[in-house]
């Protein structure tokens, strides 16, 4: 959206969009968003029908690789419908199209998605997130973290149970940062059963105590946690690309997927990168030589982290952060 608004400023951009992600980036100038709610099933798209009805777009960029959005853009009326490469256009995607963005292959995620505004002519690409973050987000995340300490923000869990690393490790690392670089330590998450278990799991391991806000703090909330934190430690999930967005580096940890598609855009150098040994132990194989975007679904993947290997980076950037 950014490198389009920076391109054509005056041209006007409608974004269909999920209620919770809504809930995010909803309140971002220049936008007009339509909400999808998939939690009303069919009637999610009889009210999407009335909202489009009448309205008419020169184009539509069909950005997601989903049947549910392939069906929404049957109810857009525009003449060009771009979507991905046939390659890459999963769950029939290519059915719902009629142009392509340009074939690349290996790419990450945000780098194929900058294939939609290079097939625009935009391909002067603009990394910018500017989400805004109300007043009372701010307050909230400076009485949680009043002082200018060092902050280790630790978000255990994916939405995907296998991606998560063990209640022993984050536990470990924790008092590491707490005991080696006085950090403060704070736990974050969703407030589904399993974060709120696998938080107090690892409170009760450590030998201090953090601040646990699991369940505790809405999307804008957190956006201004990660703002005033000084590193996330995260498994491939969420909130590890909306640190990236608040500008917070992130040490992430990959074995179930591939880092080189799916890591936080702007941390490589902070990625503990397990990926070619769980393929080699799953499939046999290098990672070359499997599909791209090829899963480990498999749990003991990810305890081929060691604690060595994630304090080796956290110290890493905090002796960057000191020079």
């Amino acid at each position: 959206m950014r490198t389009l608004q920076a391109r054509w400023p005056d041209t006007h951009l409608t974004w269909i969009i999920g209620k919770t992600e809504h809930a995010l980036v909803g309140d971002i100038p220049g936008i007009d968003f339509i909400i999808f709610d998939k939690k009303r099933g069919w009637r999610a798209y009889q009210d999407m029908h009335r909202q489009l009805r009448g309205r008419r777009f020169d184009v539509l960029l069909h950005m997601q690789m989903a049947l549910r959005a392939s069906l929404i853009s049957l109810l857009v009326d525009a003449p060009i419908k771009l979507g991905f490469d046939r390659a890459r256009a999963k769950d029939g995607q290519w059915l719902f199209t009629n142009a392509q963005i340009a074939p690349r292959e290996r790419e990450h995620v945000l780098d194929s998605l900058y294939g939609f505004s290079d097939a625009l002519g935009a391909t002067d690409r603009v990394l910018r997130w500017d989400i805004p973050i109300p007043e009372a987000a701010r307050d909230y995340a400076e009485r949680l973290l009043p002082g200018d300490q060092p902050t280790l923000l630790i978000s255990p869990c994916s939405s995907m149970a296998y991606r998560n690393w063990t209640v022993e490790g984050y536990a470990a690392v924790a008092d590491y940062a707490i005991e080696q670089h006085g950090m403060c330590v704070v736990l974050s998450g969703g407030p589904s059963a399993l974060e709120r278990e696998y938080g107090a799991a690892i409170a009760q391991r450590m030998r201090h105590h953090p601040i646990n806000v699991i369940g505790q703090t809405g999307l804008k909330q957190l956006l201004a946690v990660l703002q005033r934190s000084t590193v996330l430690l995260s498994p491939d999930a969420g909130p590890a690309h909306l640190a990236t967005a608040a500008g917070t580096p992130v040490i992430g940890l990959y074995a179930c997927t591939n880092p080189s598609r799916a890591r936080p855009y702007l941390s490589d150098a902070l990625v503990v990168n397990k990926y070619p040994q769980a393929v080699q132990a799953r499939y046999g194989k290098l990672p070359d030589q499997l599909p791209w975007g090829t899963r480990v679904r498999d749990s003991d993947a990810m305890t081929l982290i060691t604690v060595a290997d994630v304090t080796a980076k956290l110290d890493r950037l905090l002796a960057e952060h000191a020079r």
